[in-house]
């Protein structure tokens, strides 16, 4: 039994349904595009005079399936709509629905921050919990995702590892923006996944920290004064002049963009990184953490 496109393959070919790809009703976007990809393709399939139980075996999916994504309930893989469009000979309109439909897959909120990441020129991030999931291998988060309670469907957690993959491309940008990171220690001593994968997480670290436009800091456990307690600081600076922040312990953690609240947040930010080891020591202290283990 193998999980492909938000359902499981039986032995006849044909695809049952599975939970985890519902569409979120609070957002109204995804609602939409999905409700329009889904009348698209209930009306090319009326149109050829198909019933859906046929399309169904054609595809190679259930028949409740379809429904569902004709009905705007729920997400198509992309997978879908190629044969969806082979199917009903719709020389690739249907198909060319792919890339609406593969930002819909990602949880509202992540679309957003993915959005204001892509298009920052200045990022500022502390970490206090977990390794930040912009340096995160995917092994590390996979590894996270299966201790959490109550426990993901596989669904859930394919969906939420590949929309922290996405955000990865920031490190890809030209131009490049600047990108800094503090992280706890202790988030670094946590061996997430077992050995093996917590080493090849601090290798990826080292790797990252390579790149001309990217600081890696750490903050040692014994730092006596430390402003960070109030837990996440995120700052993200934009080329117009206008910036977003967000901090777990101020503005009960909503995102603010007033220049007095920005501010406030930015000396926070800014008096951790003084505190923090430089990035040398902080490489150095990476690097003596794998020869010890």
């Amino acid at each position: 039994m193998s999980v492909d496109g938000g359902a499981v393959r039986l032995g006849d070919g044909v695809r049952a349904d599975e939970p985890g790809w519902e569409v979120d009703p609070d957002d109204e976007w995804g609602v939409a595009v999905v409700a329009t990809v889904g009348r698209q393709l209930k009306l090319r399939r009326e149109a050829v005079g198909m019933r859906a139980a046929e399309f169904a075996a054609a595809v190679g999916y259930g028949e409740d399936l379809v429904y569902k994504v004709e009905g705007g309930k729920r997400i198509p893989r992309p997978e879908y709509l190629e044969r969806a469009d082979e199917v009903l000979g719709a020389g690739g309109l249907l198909a060319a629905m792919k890339e609406d439909v593969a930002k819909v897959r990602y949880p509202k909120k992540v679309r957003e921050l993915a959005k204001l990441e892509a298009s920052a020129v200045e990022i500022g991030l502390y970490s206090n919990h977990n390794i930040h999931g912009l340096l995160q291998t995917e092994e590390h988060m996979r590894a996270l995702f299966d201790v959490w309670l109550p426990a993901y469907t596989e669904e859930e957690t394919e969906r939420m590892v590949a929309a922290r993959l996405a955000r990865r491309s920031v490190f890809e940008r030209s131009p490049a923006p600047t990108l800094s990171f503090v992280q706890e220690e202790a988030t670094l001593r946590r061996p997430v996944g077992g050995t093996m994968v917590w080493r090849r997480q601090l290798e990826h670290l080292l790797e990252l920290g390579k790149l001309r436009n990217v600081s890696i800091q750490v903050m040692p456990t014994d730092c006596e004064d430390h402003f960070g307690t109030g837990g996440l600081i995120e700052v993200l600076k934009f080329a117009d002049g206008s910036a977003v922040g967000r901090s777990d312990g101020a503005f009960s953690g909503r995102p603010v963009t007033d220049p007095k609240q920005l501010r406030i947040l930015e000396l926070r930010y800014g008096m951790i990184r003084a505190q923090a080891l430089t990035p040398r020591e902080s490489r150095a202290f990476i690097e003596q953490m794998l020869g010890e283990s």
